[in-house]
């Protein structure tokens, strides 16, 4: 059986009062670190020493999702700061199965991610060289988007190709989750959820997270029966 896990993206926390806002959210899994380069997506958030320092204060382990072209040369940097996991844009990698191995052989848990426009399908026969699938359901670069409820089916169709071939990959969602579209997304198959606003905005946050696990969990534990 398979608990939800609930990441909270700092892209939607107070940045000026990061040690605060990291702290209002220790009942989390992981933290969920979007790095950008204004490259590969349009938009820049920060690099390593922003990230170092977001690891030397985090009460929970660092989910960097890397947002950067040329993922094969900088991604290996962000596993050596020690990131619990640290996925890359299968778009940004030229040998997406040998940084898996660097960034696992370094000590980081591996992750892969998809655009909206990105095809799953080829990921089906190296599912176990990724520790977790990131599906965008917002196209990166930004917070605050609408969750796009037409990546529900590519998710489906990667949970089901996981089971079948017995992989416990873990499937990850970033764009758009809330109280209202976390159930959906749990239902097609994911099992690790990146909230922003849903969290950071709330005035609990460590209720809002609670409540995103319930909410989440009911549909995992369905699917993992």
């Amino acid at each position: 059986m398979t608990d939800a896990r609930i990441n909270p993206s700092i892209l939607a926390a107070d940045f000026v009062n990061m040690q605060a806002e990291l702290a209002r959210i220790a009942t989390a899994d992981f933290v969920h670190v979007d790095v950008m380069d204004n490259h590969f997506v349009p938009n820049l958030t920060f690099g390593t020493q922003m990230v170092e320092r977001i690891q030397a204060t985090s009460p929970v382990p660092l989910d960097v999702h890397l947002m950067i072209s040329d993922a094969d040369r900088w991604a290996p940097a962000y596993a050596e700061l020690g990131a619990a996991s640290v996925t890359f844009h299968v778009e940004a990698a030229s040998a997406p199965v040998t940084l898996a191995r660097r960034l696992r052989s370094i000590g980081s848990r591996a992750g892969v991610a998809v655009k909206p426009t990105t095809p799953v399908e080829p990921l089906f026969d190296v599912l176990d060289e990724f520790d977790q699938i990131l599906v965008m359901t917002v196209d990166p670069g930004f917070g605050g988007q609408a969750f796009m409820a037409d990546q529900m089916g590519k998710l489906s169709r990667l949970a089901d190709e996981a089971r079948r071939r017995g992989s416990e990959v873990w499937l990850q969602v970033d764009g758009g989750i809330s109280a209202s579209t976390i159930e959906q997304a749990a239902a097609a198959g994911a099992d690790t959820f990146v909230a922003g606003s849903a969290v950071f905005g709330a005035d609990d946050p460590e209720n809002a997270i609670s409540a995103l696990r319930t909410a989440a969990g009911r549909h995992t534990h369905a699917r993992t029966r």
